[in-house]
């Protein structure tokens, strides 16, 4: 009752303010405006039965929901060390936006990360560093059944679709890698004109929705996909099983955000809530996959043909090796995702909780290629949180063969992990559908950006190799790369992780248990949970 009666007075001042202004100065307006103000707000807030806040505490009230507004950028800017901060630290962020602009970014008086806590990782150097290459290497992917192999950057645009960002951020990457000479995967949502406009090469993905290759009832159209994959920017095509935000779960496009254009390039219903099932109709087991693999690759001419996922089960990544053994049918190559998520929104049970994060998913997936002899057949890519130099060469030690970088791309071209890509309301235009606030991204000066980030990325990558005295990457050995287990113990990936030999699971000699008993129960047709 307190707080009504206060209401009450805010109303009561304000109107006697107004009759003031009326009938003796007009300046008593100054002080009737905000008082009528606040009597309305304080009015709606007792009465609406909404927010309990507000009704024990009018108008007041409304600095908690301002302050929970804002606490993002009041953590990022004010609070969060700069090492320290989630997704992306500060300094993260500071490399990617400086390299991207070609400013100097070296810092001086040492690291601020304790050196000693468990958890620390670092490079050993050698004692006799090698020349960093004057051009930096291509990865060759293209397998037996390939007939048109891609040189594949050591860092490329991971996927992000044309609806989750912009026009505008599209065209800045898209122009960028055909700059920087690197690849661009389009995301599930299609291949829009922005992918096409600047010709740089693409990695063209299909999800469960098969946006861009659809039947009208949601199948997969083979025809449409033949002639959208001859397209000559079309250099590699990827089935995606799973994305690191939210393995094992579809998505659902709002119809309000299917717009005319969206539609188009997704050939879907303007207009009409779009669900991407979990799950894929054109293939149930592991041997279907790979046979579907092998489809998609004759469908596209003989292009590089591979899938991505957030790996799951060691079980099942045995049972996909099995079908490939048996089949005899093996992807060009097999993007792992890391369940440190992406640019994609997932609910926080699934970005916390499910999915391998990409040390162990990469190592997963490279000893079960290695133990099962068809290593030297698949090239893999990694993505998940790329976005320094060191980062390529860790990724590269635990098993990778290149890297894909996404948020980090994202910062190159103007993101300022505001973490409001879900809600179309992105403040600088690379993840949103707004056309005003697309507009605030330039793509003269942004893509410009992005192939500055990632020759200078790559090149920082290519000096840390030569320091480790590795002149290839495929000279890289897991002990290079160490971890502080302890306040008194290292440990390196050599021994951190178990590293099979070539062929080692076919013989079925000497394995690790964990291994062992995985080949054992892996059954090439079927996915066991």
């Amino acid at each position: 009752m307190v707080r009504r009666g206060l209401v009450a007075v805010l109303v009561i001042v304000g109107l006697a303010a107004a009759v003031l202004a009326v009938t003796a100065a007009p300046w008593w307006w100054a002080a009737a405006g905000p008082f009528l103000a606040a009597g309305a707000v304080g009015t709606y807030d007792v009465t609406q039965r909404r927010h309990s806040v507000l009704r024990n505490y009018p108008v007041i009230g409304h600095l908690r929901y301002l302050m929970e507004a804002v606490r993002p950028e009041l953590q990022q800017y004010f609070i969060e060390r700069d090492y320290d901060g989630r997704p992306y630290d500060k300094d993260t962020r500071s490399t990617v936006y400086e390299r991207a602009k070609g400013v100097a970014d070296q810092d001086p008086f040492g690291t601020e990360l304790s050196v000693y806590e468990p958890g620390y990782e670092f490079f050993t150097h050698s004692m006799a560093p090698s020349p960093v290459p004057e051009h930096p290497p291509t990865v060759r992917v293209g397998g037996p059944g390939c007939a048109k192999p891609y040189d594949m950057a050591l860092l490329n645009v991971s996927a992000m679709s044309f609806g989750s960002l912009s026009a505008q951020a599209i065209l800045a990457l898209n122009r960028g890698a055909a700059e920087g000479g690197f690849a661009h995967d389009t995301g599930e949502g299609g291949i829009s004109e922005y992918h096409l406009r600047h010709g740089g090469d693409l990695v063209w993905e299909i999800g469960t929705g098969y946006f861009g290759c659809r039947t009208s009832d949601g199948d997969f159209d083979p025809d449409e996909f033949a002639r959208k994959a001859a397209g000559d920017t079309v250099r590699c095509v990827s089935l995606k099983l799973s994305q690191g935000a939210k393995p094992g779960m579809g998505g659902v496009l709002p119809g309000a955000k299917v717009n005319a254009e969206i539609a188009r390039v997704r050939e879907v219903p303007e207009g009409r809530t779009v669900i991407s099932p979990s799950y894929h109709k054109v293939f149930a087991t592991p041997r279907e996959l790979v046979r579907f693999l092998a489809r998609m690759r004759d469908l596209a001419g003989g292009k590089p043909t591979g899938f991505k996922l957030c790996v799951g089960s060691r079980r099942d990544v045995l049972a996909l090796c099995k079908a490939m053994i048996e089949e005899d049918i093996t992807p060009d190559f097999i993007v792992v995702d890391g369940a440190e998520g992406g640019t994609g929104a997932a609910p926080m049970e699934f970005v916390d909780h499910v999915g391998t994060p990409l040390t162990e998913g990469l190592t997963t997936l490279h000893n079960a290629l290695v133990g099962s002899g068809l290593r030297d057949r698949v090239r893999i890519g990694a993505s998940g949180k790329v976005a320094t130099g060191a980062d390529i060469v860790k990724r590269m030690i635990q098993g990778a063969d290149y890297t894909n970088a996404a948020r980090a791309m994202m910062f190159a071209v103007g993101c300022i992990q505001s973490q409001r890509c879900h809600t179309n309301r992105c403040p600088v235009g690379v993840a949103t559908q707004d056309a005003r606030r697309g507009r605030a991204l330039d793509v003269e000066d942004k893509y410009r950006r992005v192939a500055r980030f990632q020759r200078a990325t790559v090149h920082s990558a290519m000096e840390i190799m030569a320091s480790l005295g590795v002149r290839d990457p495929a000279s890289l050995r897991p002990h290079m790369l160490r971890r502080r287990v302890a306040y008194d113990a290292v440990s390196s990936y050599a021994d951190l992780f178990t590293w099979l030999e070539p062929g080692q699971l076919l013989t079925a000699k000497s394995l690790p248990v964990e291994w062992h008993r995985a080949w054992d129960g892996a059954d090439p047709d079927t996915f066991t949970p």
